[in-house]
């Protein structure tokens, strides 16, 4: 969405669309290394993406969410999937029962994801997912439905997650052991840098590091190590860097220290562009822009005295915007207790409206450039995230670092000191350790609730499925899948996995039979090791 952003004040002070030194050198936004923005003006020529993160239950009531949020002025949707879904399950297996639809929404096949997205033009509203392990099958989900509506697939723009190395260290839910997994990822980039021009096939997650327990810098350096062991994948597998790297794009945490986040944001800018440049070599200012994705932080929710974390998310936010972010998402302040409600909804999508039409921040780029504090505190994170770039490329770099456990450790031991010292009250959380009121309920809005028939519904519509479809088709395109597997692990990175995905979407396999199909090749992740 474009905006005639203002170029005064609100009393009618002039304002540049950037500012530097009285001497007039200085980095200005736009170039590299973009420490100071993508954009040379930012936010005045087209605002971030709001993209509320939503989904829950069955694909039609979360379709209707969605519609209520596009009308209340979103211009991005943000799928949250349930964790049947995200683990390759069926609604109607034994692991999946009492987790249907619950944390999201339960995608079991391609008819599903057609309703998930009836009456919205896909090939106009961009669209995120939120899924690793089974991201290259959503992903083929909705390049089937653009086939059946007839839209050219090339048209569709917005991001899987797809991030699956910091699954095993943050999220566990991953579904097959990591060097399988990786191989899978490139797949993906290689088919969509040939097939999906304006699609993001990957989104390197900083933001489930953060919320595990990493700091600042831990969160900017593991996951851009993250980020060099995908490139370094996609050549090892054939592709050029300059063809796939401008379509990589980030996702990061925002909390509660306002100047460090600014600073975070404005490091990881620099530091991205000089390692795409320098050590990967990409020649592509394009290659070399680091582009991202903002979300509050839920760990920084509490559930004592709730209204409380509108206050938060408000200054998470603000600090995502002044540091630059491309995409956001402002947290409920009922998360830390459920699924948002349409009111609490609607109310975190108002705070990131707040500040784009009437805080007057979009009016200039990088507005905090120049400060000596935060170009200070920039440095100092940048050389900190350095160093520990360093010391993961020492460990073999990011996948090794997964397999030995040494980001684990690592975060792990900065989450045990964030509570040591909310523990000791030196670390203030208000209403939690200090200004405690008594009253827990205080504020609290009626919660939401998922059906609990949601599961049976779910079950009831993959059986109604599976007795019209043509079972021997089906059967083939999983036969074919096996073979792709087959393949990618004897030459990673090739795109004929997402190609018998899509094929096996078209014939109505369902996500618990292609994720199966996969799981026969690749076997399956348990504690540490295949199982």
């Amino acid at each position: 969405m474009t905006i005639d952003a203002p170029r005064t004040t609100a009393g009618g002070l002039p304002l540049e669309p950037w500012y530097v030194g009285p001497d007039e050198s200085g980095e200005r936004p736009g170039e590299y290394p973009f420490t100071r923005g993508v954009h040379p003006t930012m936010y005045r020529g087209r605002t971030w993406t709001m993209r509320q993160y939503a989904g829950y239950a069955t694909a039609e009531e979360s379709n209707r969410r969605y519609r209520f949020l596009l009308d209340g002025g979103q211009t991005g949707l943000s799928v949250a999937f349930d964790l049947p879904t995200q683990l390759g399950l069926d609604p109607d297996d034994p692991l999946a029962e009492g987790e249907v639809g619950r944390v999201g929404v339960s995608i079991a096949s391609v008819e599903d994801m057609a309703a998930l997205f009836e009456g919205i033009p896909i090939d106009r509203v961009s669209v995120s997912m939120t899924i690793n392990a089974t991201a290259a099958i959503l992903l083929a989900y909705h390049v089937a439905v653009a086939i059946e509506r007839g839209i050219d697939p090339g048209l569709l723009s917005g991001t899987i997650q797809n991030d699956i190395l910091k699954e095993y260290v943050a999220r566990g839910t991953q579904a097959y052991p990591p060097r399988p997994s990786l191989g899978l990822v490139t797949g993906t980039i290689a088919y969509a840098a040939r097939h999906l021009p304006r699609w993001n096939p990957i989104s390197i997650s900083g933001y489930h590091l953060r919320e595990a327990g990493a700091t600042a810098v831990q969160e900017v350096a593991f996951t851009l190590a993250n980020g060099l062991e995908y490139a370094r994948a996609a050549v090892a597998a054939g592709l050029v860097i300059d063809d796939f790297a401008p379509r990589l794009s980030f996702f990061f945490a925002c909390h509660n220290d306002f100047f460090e986040e600014i600073a975070k944001f404005r490091a990881a800018r620099r530091l991205w562009a000089g390692l795409m440049r320098d050590r990967l070599g990409a020649t592509r200012p394009e290659s070399w822009k680091l582009r991202f994705h903002t979300q509050t932080a839920g760990s920084a929710l509490a559930a004592q005295e709730a209204p409380n974390n509108v206050v938060r998310v408000a200054i998470q936010a603000m600090a995502a915007v002044l540091g630059g972010t491309q995409s956001l998402h402002c947290n409920a302040m009922d998360e830390a207790l459920a699924l948002p409600t349409e009111a609490t909804a609607r109310l975190a999508l108002r705070t990131q409206q707040v500040i784009a039409y009437e805080s007057g921040v979009t009016g200039v780029a990088d507005p905090l450039g120049g400060s000596w504090f935060v170009e200070k505190l920039t440095d100092d994170l940048a050389g900190a995230a350095a160093r520990l770039i360093d010391e993961v490329e020492r460990v073999g770099g990011a996948l090794r670092a997964v397999e030995t456990g040494y980001y684990a450790r690592q975060i792990e031991e900065s989450a045990y000191r964030h509570q040591q010292a909310v523990d000791a009250g030196t670390r203030t959380i208000v209403g939690v350790n200090r200004f405690v009121s008594g009253d827990e309920g205080s504020g609290v809005p009626d919660l939401m609730r998922v059906d609990a028939s949601v599961g049976a519904r779910q079950s009831g519509r993959l059986a109604r499925l599976r007795a019209t479809r043509d079972a021997r088709r089906v059967a083939a395109c999983l036969e074919v899948v096996r073979e792709a597997a087959r393949a990618s692990i004897e030459a990673p990175g090739t795109p004929r996995m997402m190609e018998a995905l899509v094929e096996g979407a078209l014939a109505r396999a369902t996500t618990g039979e292609l994720a199966g199909a996969m799981r026969d090749v690749f076997g399956s992740y348990r504690d540490g090791g295949a199982g």
